[in-house]
């Protein structure tokens, strides 16, 4: 029998590459997306399309935190940043668009889920070597979460660790576009911009990233439409 996997799943380049490193691995996936409020919906239609594409199943779980209106990718009144690719990155700056506590509400979401389906793992998509400032992108935190799941689950009480995996942790975006082309992912489908619309921003820093990583590994974005 397959071992599970819990995916964090947001249909944007990392997590759709993220899952489907899981898929190649073995596992038998279980996808779980978030409407926390969002600017809009893009990224969720893309998860429930994407999931289709690779019959996984996908949870879907709305969170309702009113203090996430402190966060530009939340509240619409608020500007989104706007920055040259080269500033991106940056150690020190936490910019806007970081939701607080998101990934450790997401990650804790996860755990549940893999502990009442007996899961071996929750994987998760954070990069740490193009991140956005992000504290919850960080190996460290990551490590210390798996740990703690490990003392506050059923799993863990009765001696099978649930596993926090992240398979792109310390790769650039070239590194996961070009992972993602290597496993057939289905990239065109994702979606990565902070704004909604028909068609990406190209100027939000998400975009930015993204168009810089598929430029360093040579090949077109095959999300981006002429």
């Amino acid at each position: 029998m397959k071992k599970k996997a819990v995916v964090l799943f947001s249909g944007g380049l990392d997590s759709t590459t993220a899952l489907c490193w899981a898929l190649a691995k073995g596992y038998d996936c279980l996808a779980v997306s978030f409407d926390y409020g969002q600017r809009h919906g893009r990224e969720n239609a893309a998860a429930r399309a994407i999931a289709r594409r690779l019959k996984v199943r996908l949870y879907e779980i709305k969170l309702a935190f009113p203090w996430f209106a402190s966060c530009s990718l939340v509240n619409k009144k608020m500007k989104l940043p706007d920055v040259a690719a080269a500033g991106i990155g940056a150690k020190g700056a936490i910019p806007s668009t970081y939701v607080p506590g998101r990934n450790l509400v997401f990650a804790s979401a996860g755990f549940s889920l893999a502990d009442a389906e007996g899961a071996a793992a929750v994987v998760l998509g954070p990069n740490v070597v193009d991140y956005s400032g992000y504290p919850d992108c960080r190996p460290e935190f990551y490590r210390a979460l798996e740990k703690a799941a490990a003392y506050g689950t059923r799993s863990g009480a009765g001696g099978r660790k649930i596993k926090l995996l992240t398979p792109l942790i310390k790769l650039s975006k070239a590194g996961i576009a070009r992972l993602g082309v290597k496993l057939g992912a289905p990239l065109e489908l994702t979606w990565s911009c902070y704004r909604g619309g028909r068609l990406p921003c190209g100027r939000c820093d998400s975009c930015k990233l993204r168009a810089r990583g598929f430029a360093e590994a040579g090949f077109p974005d095959p999300a981006a439409k002429k």
